[in-house]
């Protein structure tokens, strides 16, 4: 099956593209559109399909999430929503999930590998991090918030490099 994860944050919209088969993942980054969230989710959903090669319906699952919705999901607030589907589709299954879908237990030694090759330190219980470019463990913790809230941003003493750390949960 091929699936697909689209999370809209404050700053950007990652989607991210895996063929469970093979075992390939794409990623890509685009801006969000506070204006219009959906613009930026779409055009990520455009992008991700380009570079893997695939077309739309050769996806099998969509999973789609934000950190910018999750006040909104436990006050109750903001627009009801509905999910309108065209000739083609498969069924469709819709749920509400207020608790996190995983956990960084899960990440397995291939995912700590790649997200070392993307400049991301990988989680761990150690309260020092790996910087991903040189190796060093001479780093710091420069802010509990990074990029995304799952993530923490570090520097490297040794090369001065500044990277993101996967916070453990």
């Amino acid at each position: 099956m091929i699936r697909i994860g689209i999370d809209v944050g404050g700053t950007f919209t990652d989607v991210v593209l895996l063929n469970e088969e093979s075992g390939q993942i794409w990623s890509v980054k685009v801006p969000t559109t506070p204006a219009n969230r959906v613009v930026g989710a779409m055009e990520g959903f455009k992008r991700i399909l380009e570079l893997s090669a695939r077309r739309a319906q050769d996806i099998g699952f969509i999973g789609h999430g934000t950190t910018m919705a999750t006040n909104m999901v436990v006050e109750h607030k903001g627009a009801r929503t509905a999910l309108v589907t065209t000739a083609g589709f498969r069924d469709v299954h819709i749920e509400r999930v207020l608790f996190p879908p995983w956990t960084t237990d899960w990440i397995t030694e291939r995912g700590h590998e790649r997200l070392k090759a993307y400049g991301i330190a990988p989680p761990g219980p150690s309260t020092t991090a790996e910087c991903p470019q040189c190796g060093s463990t001479e780093t710091e913790e420069v802010s509990r918030f990074g990029a995304t809230p799952c993530k923490a941003q570090w520097r490297c003493k040794s090369c001065a490099e500044p990277f993101e750390r996967f916070k453990c949960h």
